[in-house]
């Protein structure tokens, strides 16, 4: 990575931390300072909340630096926080708006001055501490539920009738790391081959640590099934933790990855293409790839449907210039915790299933594991089954 990229991580680094240890600040203030809490819960309050900050710190060095059986030690209890932090937050901000809007003289003094212990802070405090532990529970449960199987057919304008019917088997963001590891990956397995695909389709993220250290985890994946194989495309996280090694690492497991390439996918003597990019913030790494949607697709025969993989759906606002029938991508998890996913479309507007431009269409999967908390709210994990077939023509 060349000095403009390490200075401009630093400055994003930087003000990471100073976002997250801005909002620890706030969840301290609020919960325990304000209601003036007696010690020594006072002390503990604080405490954990600093422990909690300390732990998000500590968690991604401990990733990529620990053995996973060591790292799970610190990174467990750090992504349950995280979650846990991202709900205090967002209850105690609408709390602050409910009473701002209120206009309560009394109310308004409680968060003017700290440490007053005035029945308004305790009041809040105490509500907010005990929907957010329900919150947190359900999001829980949610987060660790094996995800479940979504069927979508989709109707494509170009889509030849003598391959209608074929699925494709979309897994994405499954995040193999500290968290999830080896059982999971078996288990995925396991329920993707039983839907018997003609093509699966693993479109980024599959792991967040190096191979070294994940090689085991992701042991399972060779054991993928499909009629006309098992593709994968780079995802930002592969990116991170070195896709070089990552593509490598797939390859022996007999995934076919698709770097900025195409493939013929061919039955009954009719085919289309499946094209693949890399994630474009490989490009962001050094020499480590990046999107190169014009190489995927230039030479192709126009007249042939074309099905793309692409991690991140904001290249479908290119694809779709470029002819591509169809896209799937993942990335946002559908903002796994609600509401992130109204941050999430501030940068991504395409978060979550079915969207059409003209001819051309996405699908974007809520992904398959999770990142971060273990955690899912409104935005359950899934495996896709996609049926494709050709649209009957208007007015039929």
């Amino acid at each position: 990575m060349g000095p403009v990229r390490l200075a401009a991580a630093a400055v994003f680094a930087t003000l990471a931390l100073g976002l997250v240890g801005g909002g620890h600040l706030y969840i301290a203030r609020r919960l325990v300072l304000d209601p003036a809490l007696p010690d020594p819960w006072r002390t503990l309050g604080v405490g954990a909340v600093a422990l909690g900050f300390a732990l998000l710190v500590l968690g991604p060095i401990a990733e990529r630096a620990l053995p996973r059986r060591q790292s799970r030690w610190i990174a467990w209890p750090g992504a349950v926080w995280m979650g846990a932090g991202f709900v205090l937050t967002v209850l105690l901000g609408a709390s602050d708006a409910i009473l701002w809007l209120s206009g309560a003289s009394a109310s308004a003094a409680a968060i003017s001055e700290p440490h007053t212990g005035s029945a308004t802070a305790v009041a809040r405090a105490a509500w907010v501490a005990a929907l957010g532990l329900l919150v947190v529970g359900s999001a829980l449960r949610s987060g660790l539920r094996a995800p479940s199987l979504k069927r979508v057919e989709l109707e494509l304008p170009r889509w030849p009738r003598a391959l209608d019917g074929l699925r494709i088997v979309q897994i994405s963001d499954i995040h193999i790391g500290t968290l999830l590891g080896r059982d999971f990956a078996a288990k995925l397995v396991e329920r993707v081959n039983r839907l018997d695909p003609d093509v699966i389709a693993v479109t980024g993220d599959l792991a967040d640590g190096s191979v070294r250290n994940l090689r085991d985890e992701v042991a399972p994946f060779a054991g993928l099934r499909a009629r006309h194989g098992v593709y994968f495309v780079t995802g930002n996280h592969d990116h991170y933790s070195g896709a070089r090694s990552w593509v490598a690492c797939v390859e022996e497991l007999g995934l076919r990855p698709l770097r900025n390439e195409r493939v013929a996918i061919e039955r009954d003597g009719t085919s289309f293409d499946l094209a693949g990019v890399d994630d474009h913030h490989g490009s962001w790494m050094g020499d480590d790839g990046g999107e190169d949607l014009e190489r995927a697709l230039d030479g192709r025969d126009s007249e042939r449907p074309v099905v793309l993989l692409a991690h991140d759906p904001s290249t479908w606002k290119r694809a779709s210039r470029r002819g591509v029938d169809l896209q799937l991508s993942g990335h946002t998890h559908g903002g796994q915790i609600w509401p992130f996913g109204f941050l999430v479309r501030l940068a991504v507007p395409f978060v979550a299933g079915h969207y059409r431009r003209g001819d051309a269409q996405l699908y974007v999967s809520r992904g398959t594991g999770f990142w971060g908390p273990p955690m899912r709210l409104f935005a359950p994990a899934e495996i896709t089954e996609i049926a494709l077939v050709r649209s009957a023509p208007a007015g039929a």
